[in-house]
């Protein structure tokens, strides 16, 4: 097959994300011409100007539309697109120079029609930022689904880094119009028409994520709430470990409360817990205050994600 590749980046009020992403697209060592498309989702602080510096370096495209949501955005983008494979970027990445190249010689050797990469943090990074992204991909916090090694079962590509065939889009007709999960419900719609997933381990992007902890708790409260709507759409792909974040909460709940009556030793296990989180992340980032910070954001995430899972399964109809 012949790949001919359009990068699609949906952005709302994010003007200054879009510059950084542009910029590291313009020092890709790839040989192949490939398009870019930035749709603007009704944004009240337009990245147009921004995008204006960079057409002469790169065969780019923008558009304007009404504040519809991230995945009418990527649809919009793939309707709009003139490549034949589709590549789906948020708009807090920077791309490594030798990205595009890495998913040709992926998608060369082993073609699939959709593909997912990892995320790592940059080395200019924050403290906080580096430690979310710990949080977001250790194996000891999400064992490693999000693309830190292959032995995860079927691989579940997410939209911050995804690929997807012209094909497959034209046969599942992309995200569906859901607020939250839309990616995660995309692979499974691509499974039930036999499209074929992998993870591209080599093709990784620096995501930026969310700057504050409160943002970051309500990203993870998000994650959390969509899964028991995709397990009710989709029965057969529930599994026992969405419970763990909330079992893990109730529990660290139990352990602080057993502490008033003289009962420390539940707080054991999760003392042995975020030690070995501390440890694992000093050895990961050689740097004391992320992986201080780890810890923090470990927490958060297991309270985002388990309250927002608990809220949805009981409280939302």
């Amino acid at each position: 097959m012949d790949l001919k590749f359009s990068v699609i980046v949906p952005v709302y009020n994010r003007p200054q994300e879009v510059d950084e992403l542009l910029e590291s697209l313009t020092k890709q060592g790839f040989q192949d011409d490939f398009e870019v498309l930035i749709v603007e989702d009704g944004s009240e602080n337009s990245s147009e100007e921004i995008v204006k510096k960079y057409t002469s370096q790169l065969n780019l495209n923008y558009f304007y539309k009404e504040n519809s949501g991230a995945g009418a955005s990527r649809n919009y983008g793939m309707q709009r697109a003139s490549g034949n494979y589709f590549i789906i970027l948020d708009s807090d990445v920077i791309v490594p120079p030798q990205y595009l190249s890495e998913v040709k010689k992926a998608l060369e050797e082993n073609y699939t029609d959709a593909f997912g990469g990892p995320d790592t943090a940059h080395p200019n990074f924050t403290a906080l930022q580096k430690a979310i992204n710990y949080s977001m991909t250790s194996v000891l916090t999400t064992g490693g689904i999000r693309g830190k090694k292959k032995s995860v079962g079927k691989f579940q590509p997410r939209s911050f880094n995804l690929g997807l065939s012209q094909i497959a889009f034209n046969k599942t007709r992309g995200f569906d119009n859901l607020k939250i999960g839309e990616d995660i419900d995309l692979t499974f719609r691509l499974w039930e028409s036999s499209f074929e997933t992998q993870l591209i381990e080599n093709a990784f992007v620096y995501h930026k994520r969310r700057s504050t902890i409160k943002q970051f708790f309500k990203q993870t409260f998000s994650f959390g709430t969509a899964r028991p709507i995709l397990n009710k759409k989709y029965p057969e792909t529930a599994k026992l470990t969405y419970w763990f974040p909330s079992l893990f909460i109730i529990g660290i709940d139990i352990a602080i409360i057993a502490l008033f009556f003289g009962y420390w030793q539940l707080l054991i296990f999760y003392g042995g817990y975020f030690t070995c989180i501390f440890l694992d992340s000093l050895i990961q980032n050689k740097n004391l205050k992320v992986a201080l910070l780890s810890i923090v954001t470990t927490i958060t995430q297991f309270y985002g994600y388990g309250l927002g899972f608990l809220e949805s399964k009981f409280l939302k109809k």
